[in-house]
């Protein structure tokens, strides 16, 4: 049975070339889109075997192709992914590589894609659960300096900068417009993911102001 592609490029002329590759080499293309709110519904419709996708995709050309694949894989871990991209955007790629526990996913630049047979192997390879990198993201992730504030969502980031500006919950909360439970609990949630555990003789907060003004 053909595995089953859906496809996510921009450039129609691009788009029309890698559906004809993958035809030629045995790929069943389910569908082909053009930015990646489509991208998200063709997989919700056509439950594919694998998704090869761009990074930049409209509307903005930024990143939005690898943030939709990366929000697939959270919702479907199994679902192996390929990205294209002409660069690499550190903070995603770590992110797509985590998801899944690394399996079923690739990270290909445009660039050093250049033969047509290793591409198709790529993607047979992570269709079949694998994985496959190319080696400058690889020396990129590995060399990029660690950010102890990765772990945190944007919420979470907002209330450590309110908390660094020496803000008591009640204060963040009203600045925010939560409750200061919600305050309490997005503290909380900072605290264990900066691994600061309790300890009789620090003070958490300021550990963890110290991590934010660091990165």
């Amino acid at each position: 049975m053909a595995t089953r592609v859906v496809v996510a490029e921009d450039g129609v002329l691009l788009r029309e070339g890698l559906t004809g590759v993958l035809a030629r080499f045995g790929f069943e293309v389910v569908a082909a889109v053009g930015d990646a709110e489509e991208l998200v519904a063709a997989v919700a419709q056509h439950t594919p075997d694998l998704v090869l996708t761009d990074i930049r995709m409209p509307p903005g050309f930024r990143d939005e192709g690898l943030r939709a694949a990366v929000a697939l894989r959270r919702e479907r871990p199994r679902l192996p992914v390929v990205v294209l991209s002409q660069y690499v955007q550190d903070e995603y790629a770590a992110a797509l590589l985590d998801s899944g526990s690394g399996s079923g996913v690739g990270y290909l630049l445009k660039d050093r894609v250049v033969d047509v047979q290793d591409f198709v192997t790529a993607l047979r390879t992570v269709a079949g659960g694998g994985t496959v990198v190319d080696p400058e993201v690889v020396r990129r992730l590995l060399h990029r300096p660690r950010d102890p504030l990765a772990k945190l969502s944007t919420r979470e980031r907002d209330v450590l900068a309110l908390v660094a500006e020496g803000h008591s919950n009640s204060a963040i909360a009203a600045r925010l417009f939560v409750t200061e439970a919600a305050v309490g609990k997005h503290v909380g949630n900072i605290l264990a993911k900066l691994d600061l555990p309790p300890a009789e003789d620090t003070n958490r907060r300021v550990l963890a102001v110290l991590a934010f003004l660091r990165a």
